[in-house]
């Protein structure tokens, strides 16, 4: 049995955990205080160390501002680094723990020693990028301690679903007693309303956040006209609208499974097969006419995205592997890189950057979603991770792609020189998703799952729109 005994004032496993969310939460907010010194140039704004003395010629005050704010963000996180190791030995945290939280603190004042190095001598006396690479491994290290540690306080044994739940009662269900009304016009709404479906509407707005965020960068190099704009985002509609035509075809079986998509309109046969295959087939050219006004290199890219979630994704990926999600992120980074090319006609590392964060940041999103609904996907005979290798597992892993997908942003802020109110988002909103991450662990509940599932929108949502704003800024 664990006990609950840590060093006061931590007292309690609950609380030793909120003290590595916050530490992982610090590590990550002096990682986009030190990318922005970087940009800003703000750390010649110091030529001592450990206090910050401008040199005879000053640069201006908010980059000693943003030097000053550094070095005081590091102490306050060196002291959590430090109080959650000590925390971890005297207590009851495991070996994995302790040992990585050691590791995490040794990595965090070679870390220090770089940077002192690097404020006395300059930049060139350090490996380019070595003082950020140090802190990312801190954050990650304690991310993976987090993860751990809430594995041992919340999690069981063995949670995996062996034997599909029993199906769901077709005779009394009333999500499958949709049909055609008698009236006419009634008729039409609700036939519109379906092919409207068909296409899932509700992934449009993120996609085409994306595609947008994905333009906003490319913009920096080149002009940003505003037919571009509208025909990329128009292009992407029609694509996501028949990924989304061609997965309710392929999957209308499956979802006469699942109560969440039991009345789905190929489900419940509201629309006939063939007219939905035509419908994909007409909106799959549509959107290939659209981004041929463009360049080609963004049909081509458009048709990728078509194909990948139609085929790979669907038919291939999610009814066979357990990193259906994972790989399955691809699709959803795509519109990134769409938008970079609507604009350039190429692809570079800015698109390739916000892809990944994009890709990283898909499985920790949906795996609440699959959490929510852990028994529909098994009725349904998905792998997905909760069904597969159960809920503690998932719970981890969620956290790892957190780590991950902060990480990125990291690396975002760094290629492209994304200014204060980037950093201030990613720092806020990558902190709310990593508590709800946190709280889906101890109240392992529905509710939980979707409160986490909604941060990772928020988080996804807020970063994008800061990144459209800023880059457009610069």
């Amino acid at each position: 049995m664990v006990s609950d005994e840590f060093p006061r004032p931590i007292g309690t496993r609950t609380r030793f955990s909120g003290l590595l969310a916050a530490t992982a939460i610090g590590v990550y907010l002096l990682l986009v205080i030190g990318a922005t010194t970087s940009l800003t140039d703000a750390a010649s704004a110091c030529s001592t160390w450990p206090t910050c003395h401008a040199p005879v010629d000053p640069l201006d005050q908010t980059q000693l501002a943003v030097a000053w704010g550094h070095r005081l963000a590091a102490v306050l996180v060196g002291l959590l680094v430090v109080a959650s190791t000590v925390a971890a030995w005297f207590g009851d945290a495991t070996d994995r723990v302790r040992y990585a939280l050691a590791f995490g603190t040794t990595l965090y004042v070679i870390q220090v020693g770089v940077g002192a190095v690097t404020a006395t001598m300059g930049p060139a006396a350090i490996v380019p990028g070595l003082h950020l690479a140090l802190g990312v491994g801190v954050f990650a290290v304690v991310v993976g301690a987090l993860a751990w540690e809430l594995e041992t306080a919340t999690g069981g044994d063995d949670d995996a679903i062996d034997v599909s739940p029993e199906p769901i009662d077709e005779a009394v269900d009333p999500a499958l007693e949709r049909s055609l009304p008698s009236s006419r016009l009634a008729r039409a709404k609700l036939t519109a309303a379906a092919y409207l479906e068909m296409m899932k509407p509700r992934l449009m707005w993120l996609l085409c956040l994306v595609a947008a965020a994905g333009m906003a960068l490319a913009a920096a190099d080149s002009s940003l006209d505003p037919y571009t704009v509208a025909a990329t985002l128009l292009g992407g509609v029609l694509a996501i609208g028949a990924s989304g035509t061609f997965n309710n075809v392929l999957e209308r079986d499956v979802d006469q499974q699942m109560s969440r998509t039991a009345d789905r309109p190929l489900a419940v046969d509201l629309v006939p097969v063939r007219n939905a295959v035509l419908f994909g087939l007409f909106l799959s050219a549509a959107s290939m006419t659209v981004f041929l006004t463009i360049n080609a290199l963004a049909a081509a890219l458009g048709l990728a995205a078509i194909l990948f979630y139609s085929v790979v994704y669907t038919l291939l990926l999610k009814p066979n592997t357990v990193q259906n999600t994972v790989i399955g992120g691809f699709a959803g980074s795509l519109p990134a890189l769409i938008g970079w090319a609507a604009v350039t006609n190429e692809i570079r590392m800015p698109a390739l950057a916000l892809a990944g964060v994009i890709f990283l940041w898909t499985p920790a999103h949906f795996y609440n979603l699959a959490l929510a609904y852990r028994e529909d996907y098994a009725r349904g005979g998905f792998p997905m991770m909760p069904v597969v290798r159960g809920e503690t597992v998932t719970r981890k892993h969620i956290l790892y792609y957190i780590g991950a997908t902060l990480i990125g942003t990291v690396a975002l802020a760094w290629i492209t020189d994304l200014g204060a109110l980037y950093a201030a988002t990613v720092v806020v909103f990558g902190g709310v998703f990593l508590w709800a991450a946190v709280r889906l662990h101890f109240e392992q509940t529905e509710s939980a799952a979707f409160r986490a599932f909604h941060a990772s929108n928020a988080f996804l949502g807020a970063v994008l729109v800061a990144v459209f704003v800023d880059a457009l800024a610069l």
